[in-house]
């Protein structure tokens, strides 16, 4: 019988190869996958195989490279079903817009827009005035605190394309249209841990934003926490990001992240 440290070392072998062909979808040669997973060619040949006959990869029979199946998929998609993004964040965000008396969204991005996927109002802290967000609204991302928060956790690359490929104007006297100056933003948000809207999408509205990244640090969701600006004072911004932030911690801690 297989001590336990083997059978620890065994598994972590088996998803050292399943990471490998998770960073190669077309499928690897056995070469690569030994060569990026520190394997022998023949330990990982052997556990190739065990993979294949247990349906969970397959080896092309023409150029013999290896490549995950559906299965793989399939047993991560029950998992993503069941905790999906909205599904976690939501009774955080709502406890967060009850404790702050503001208005909170989730987002998510979608090519260079993001996309309102939820929003928590707790019904005093805009003094009456509705504003103009709703679950569906798309907007363009680099006009948003949420979008510059999420971009934050990206390459200066996919930033760049981002704004690219956006109709860039002036949606109010605040927006940044300069792109050297939207990339010094960014930076300011890496360091801070949080984004600001400085009413650049919509006049009178300040608001305090959070990326919600992945395992690997790279985010396509984040939420806000929306005000007046006039309430919305630089002490305010302060506090604010700080319970954005344990909400965050809250949230991530949920998911499963670490």
């Amino acid at each position: 019988m297989e001590n336990s440290n083997g059978g620890v070392q065994s598994v972590a072998r088996i998803f050292a190869l399943i990471e490998v062909l998770c960073a190669h979808p077309k499928g690897a040669s056995l070469q690569t996958i030994s060569s990026e997973s520190g394997l022998p060619k023949s330990t990982a040949h052997r556990l190739l195989s065990s993979l294949v006959s247990l349906g969970y990869a397959v080896q092309d029979s023409f150029s013999t490279h290896y490549r995950l199946t559906m299965k793989m998929f399939e047993l991560s998609s029950g998992i993503v079903n069941d905790m999906d993004i909205m599904s976690v964040a939501k009774p955080h965000l709502d406890k967060l817009s009850r404790h702050t008396g503001e208005a909170v969204h989730l987002v998510i991005q979608d090519g260079v827009d993001i996309v309102y996927i939820y929003k928590a109002e707790a019904g005093a802290g805009l003094g009456g005035m509705r504003m103009s967000s709703h679950v569906g609204l798309r907007i363009p991302m680099y006009c948003t605190g949420v979008g510059k928060a999420i971009l934050a956790t990206q390459s200066y690359g996919e930033a760049e394309r981002v704004w690219r490929k956006s109709s860039i104007r002036a949606l109010t006297a605040h927006t940044i249209t300069d792109f050297d100056a939207f990339i010094e933003q960014l930076k300011r948000v890496r360091m801070a841990g949080y984004a600001i809207d400085d009413e650049e999408n919509e006049l009178g509205i300040r608001c305090v934003a959070l990326a919600v990244p992945g395992m690997n640090g790279r985010a396509e969701a984040a939420f806000s926490i929306s005000g007046l600006a006039a309430q919305m004072t630089d002490d305010r911004i302060e506090h604010l990001a700080r319970m954005g932030l344990a909400a965050r911690q809250d949230i991530l801690r949920d998911l499963g992240w670490k």
